[in-house]
């Protein structure tokens, strides 16, 4: 007999989870997900992913803001669930909480844990220059991604794949992933997590995005590739923040942030070591293009130097 599944989530990362979960069969009596949130240009409220693939699928959704309360874990505990699934979920789960499916609280984590516990394991993934990542099956614990792993599945990350891309294939790798440990949850052995090689994957900002141009090229591509597509990375030109989306290591040499060679195809600017030849770019108020789109209608010359300052500030 399949376990009943009580979800908790908010993204699409997890709402891809969900629907595969549904998909194969599994009783799912009550989704968990965010607040709706103000979104847009007017602001408007606008439910989770999760919420609206829960809804879709005529599920019972609730949105607390926490499940410390007595009230949101008696609502767990009538459920009589199984297994509770956590997916990106953005609340903590108190002890009291893990505690009430009768196996444990499974997490979908997108890192080979114990590297990159936390916020960001993706972003920071490919920031570090790893060439794997994955995703851990985990019985949660009261730390922070520090459960036993019940299974891991490893992804190798591409040279040019940014963390949009990567974040779509550990999706559905996770997705697939915990519907397997599902069908054999009477049959799993978690293993407890070395703290040899732990890493933390802090939360991104906008600060951090800043591209300096004194760091060797081959780390600005990763900075660039990781920071895509929230917040982008930037530099100025003009005053104005301009975002690179896509470039390439190359092996020019000059002064850190000057504009190397630029026409109508190409646009090369210099760093610490190397330099990047920018395929996609973005200035203010504008939507991101190829370079070559860029270039025509605009006058960024070579010799130009960009900068992470706004001198306006």
């Amino acid at each position: 007999m399949k376990p009943s599944v009580i979800f908790a989530g908010t993204p699409d990362f997890a709402a891809a989870a969900l629907n595969a979960i549904v998909a194969a069969g599994f009783d799912v009596p009550l989704v968990l997900t965010q607040p709706d949130r103000p979104s847009g240009r007017g602001l408007k409220l606008q439910p989770s992913a999760v919420k609206k693939t829960a809804l879709a699928h005529g599920l019972t959704v609730i949105q607390p803001t926490t499940l410390k309360t007595t009230e949101a874990q008696v609502m767990l505990r009538e459920q009589n669930a199984d297994v509770m699934v956590v997916a990106a979920y953005g609340l903590l789960l108190p002890q009291a909480v893990l505690d009430i499916p009768r196996y444990g609280c499974l997490n979908i984590h997108a890192s080979l844990l114990p590297r990159w516990r936390g916020a960001a394991p993706i972003q920071r993934a490919i920031e570090a220059g790893d060439q794997k990542t994955g995703v851990c099956i985990m019985q949660m614990d009261a730390g922070l991604d520090t459960g036993a792993v019940i299974s891991q599945h490893i992804y190798t990350i591409g040279t040019d794949e940014t963390a949009a891309e990567v974040h779509d294939a550990l999706m559905y790798l996770g997705a697939n992933a915990i519907v397997a440990d599902l069908q054999q949850i009477n049959q799993l052995q978690p293993i407890a997590q070395s703290e040899t090689g732990a890493t933390y994957a802090h939360k991104l900002s906008k600060a951090e995005a800043q591209i300096n141009w004194t760091r060797p090229a081959i780390e600005i591509a990763r900075k660039i590739r990781a920071f895509n597509p929230v917040p982008g990375a930037w530099t100025i030109w003009q005053d104005k923040p301009l975002k690179i989306w896509r470039a390439q290591v190359t092996s020019h040499t000059g002064v850190p942030g000057t504009v190397l060679h630029s026409n109508e195809h190409e646009l090369i600017i210099a760093c610490g070591s190397g330099a990047l030849s920018i395929e996609e770019i973005q200035k203010a108020g504008s939507k991101t293009m190829p370079v070559a789109a860029f270039q025509t209608g605009n006058n960024l010359q070579q010799g130009t130097v960009l900068t992470s300052v706004e001198t306006n500030a």
